[in-house]
C-alpha cells in the first residue's frame, strides 16, 4: 500500500481503493422522555436512559451499514453534560467515525431539543432556542464477518 490515507490506498492490482462509504454515516432518532422514566427528584432521568438510546440508534446504524443488528462491545469517554428530565424531547445521533473489518467506532450525542414547562401549565412545553447537549460518548460495535 502507498500513502497514508484511505484515498491513497491501492489494491493488489494497483487500482485505487474508494473511501469507505460507511464513514460519516449518521442516524438520528428523536424520543420523548415520559414521566415513568423519572428516577430522581426534579423529574431527573438516570444516565443509563441515554445509553439505552445510544444502543437503539447504534442498532439502526449497524442494520444500514452491515445488514445486521450488531453487538455493542464497549463505550469510552461517556460524558453526562446536562440533566435529562421527564418531558424532554431528545435528539439522539450516531455517526460512524472508524470502520474496521468487523468493528465500527461510533460517536454518540443526546441533545435536549424541547423541554416540558409545568410552570406554564400541566402539559406546557417549549422548543429550546439553544438545544442542550446532555450526553456524549464513543462506542464500538461488532458485526459478523462480511458475507
Amino acid at each position: 500500500m502507498s500513502g497514508t490515507g484511505p484515498a491513497d490506498r491501492t489494491d493488489r492490482a494497483g487500482q485505487a481503493d474508494q473511501p469507505d462509504q460507511r464513514l460519516g454515516l449518521r442516524v438520528v432518532h428523536r424520543r420523548y422522555v415520559p414521566s415513568s422514566h423519572a428516577h430522581y427528584a426534579g423529574n431527573l432521568v438516570d444516565g443509563a436512559y441515554s445509553l439505552g438510546l445510544f444502543g437503539d440508534v447504534a442498532t439502526e446504524l449497524c442494520i444500514r451499514t452491515d445488514g445486521d443488528e450488531g453487538l455493542f462491545a464497549s463505550y469510552s469517554d461517556v460524558q453526562f453534560r446536562a440533566p435529562v428530565r421527564a418531558g424532554d424531547v431528545l435528539e439522539v445521533v450516531a455517526e460512524v467515525v472508524r470502520v474496521g473489518s468487523r468493528s465500527r467506532t461510533i460517536e454518540f450525542s443526546a441533545v435536549v431539543v424541547a423541554r416540558g414547562r409545568p410552570d406554564l401549565s400541566g402539559s406546557g412545553a417549549e422548543l429550546l432556542a439553544e438545544p442542550i447537549v446532555a450526553t456524549t460518548a464513543t462506542g464500538v460495535v461488532v458485526v459478523p464477518p462480511a458475507r
